[in-house]
């Protein structure tokens, strides 16, 4: 079946279950989901008012409601949810960039992240009827910082941090093939967005007339613009054919030097102050290579076989569609 932003939401309407849905990307799936007719139930932690009856719950907006839930490795009454829900999508996890990487920060995103899918699947394991299908989120930063080579779904996993957690965190995830028929991993790179996320803190220094590369600028910067990311999570739920990893990434990376000539361009800023490697090294430590000095040119191999197709393949329209609109 092929599938693009434009006709990512001609599922049937259904039941689906978003854990981690009150981030960035949770928020957007979640209300694609629901303007496409879908019951959505967001689990959270800290709802402003919640029930786990599973024929009501909190809602915030028109199709999606709130159900409180403790991801700590065990099953609750939110499980009730997934029973007979057409799929589970798992976004739960800190922030990756949310502070610098020490041992103990390090163990809250492993932490985080593992807890909350040992979580999802005691509840499939407690289910009459399991959702059907199972996608988990994970990162591009699975492969690792690979300077210039062409990365696929089919490319060996990294060996720093950032792809230890992702390689732990899929293997994980696919244990839920014991009780949903498909089981799908979903590698995202750097989404662009309006609200939060990583690129309005990218711009801020464009908009002040000191933007720039980042580092040496030849590293690749593998993007997906927002509304391409959540019709690639829908059409992953929609289509059967699609299992595995997929590549959550537009089909042109560029490198950051390109990256930061583009964001300069649209916002009629220049975009040639450099930041210094060896000053990001300092501030942010491990964290610099991995998100920011190293890159990842991934390419979305499979998810172009399976059929889908991007809105914004290219990164100016992408760039102009998110930052003409703030």
């Amino acid at each position: 079946m092929k599938q693009s932003a434009e006709s990512a939401d001609e599922m049937s309407p259904t039941r689906i279950v978003v854990a981690g849905g009150t981030g960035v990307l949770g928020r957007a799936l979640s209300d694609g989901l629901a303007a496409g007719g879908h019951d959505v139930i967001v689990l959270t932690r800290h709802p402003s008012s919640v029930t786990v009856d599973p024929s009501s719950a909190a809602t915030p907006h028109a199709g999606v409601r709130l159900a409180q839930w403790t991801p700590d490795g065990t099953a609750g009454p939110w499980a009730a949810f997934l029973d007979g829900a057409a799929a589970v999508v798992n976004l739960a996890g800190e922030s990756i960039a949310a502070g610098r990487w020490s041992r103990t920060q390090k163990a809250r995103l492993r932490e985080s992240r593992f807890d909350a899918t040992r979580s999802l699947l005691a509840g499939l394991a407690a289910c009459t009827t399991p959702a059907s299908i199972f996608v988990s989120g994970s990162a591009i930063g699975y492969y690792g910082p690979r300077g210039d080579e062409r990365l696929t779904e089919d490319s060996p996993p990294g060996s720093d941090f950032l792809a230890d957690l992702c390689v732990e965190w899929e293997t994980i995830a696919r244990r839920a093939a014991a009780y949903s028929r498909r089981v799908v991993v979903v590698r995202t790179g750097l989404v662009l967005g309006r609200e939060g996320g990583a690129l309005p803190r990218m711009v801020a220094p464009f908009r002040f007339y000191v933007g720039g590369p980042i580092g040496s600028g030849s590293q690749y910067v593998s993007w997906i613009h927002i509304d391409d990311w959540v019709a690639l999570v829908t059409w992953a739920i929609a289509d059967p054919s699609v299992s595995g990893p997929i590549n959550a990434t537009a089909p042109n990376p560029v490198t950051n030097r390109e990256f930061a000539r583009e964001v300069g361009a649209v916002l009629h800023r220049p975009a040639w102050l450099p930041v210094p490697a060896i000053a990001l090294r300092a501030l942010l430590g491990e964290m610099a290579d991995a998100l920011l000095l190293g890159g990842q040119r991934v390419i979305p191999e499979r998810t172009l076989a399976l059929g889908f197709r991007f809105r914004h393949p290219e990164l100016m329209p992408a760039l102009q569609s998110v930052l003409r609109k703030t």
